[in-house]
């Protein structure tokens, strides 16, 4: 499983897991990235910020971040690259994906071609 951040999607993220709870263990908080039906192409991308992993994430290291993938999810999220933008017009996290055949305008959704609910990559 490949996920990657970039260099200031870290930052950004590291920012956020230790502004989130202060009095709580950093060491064990991390994001949860996950892909849900919905948005205007099909699929969505979620983050969140989260104590600890489901029993079925998967686990992977970013340099300072833990990244927890939701397993259902993880085959649309295979070699997705995140990244953070900050512009005058738009500023957020942006996920390039190689398993997306269209995206809609805010980047935020995505389509697969002829996919499934239960988060199959699509040929």
């Amino acid at each position: 499983m490949t996920v990657t951040l970039t260099e200031k999607a870290e930052f950004r993220l590291r920012a956020f897991l230790v502004g989130s709870a202060p009095d709580s263990n950093v060491a064990t908080k991390g994001v949860r990235i996950s892909v849900k039906d919905g948005g205007c192409s099909g699929y969505e991308y979620g983050m969140e910020i989260i104590s600890k992993p489901q029993p079925d994430d998967l686990v992977i290291q970013q340099g300072k971040v833990q990244l927890y993938v939701d397993a259902q999810s993880a085959p649309l999220l295979e070699g997705v690259v995140i990244d953070f933008v900050d512009g005058v017009m738009d500023s957020g996290f942006k996920f390039t994906n190689p398993n997306a055949t269209d995206t809609c305008g805010c980047g935020k959704s995505f389509k697969t071609g002829d996919c499934t609910p239960n988060g199959v990559p699509c040929s």
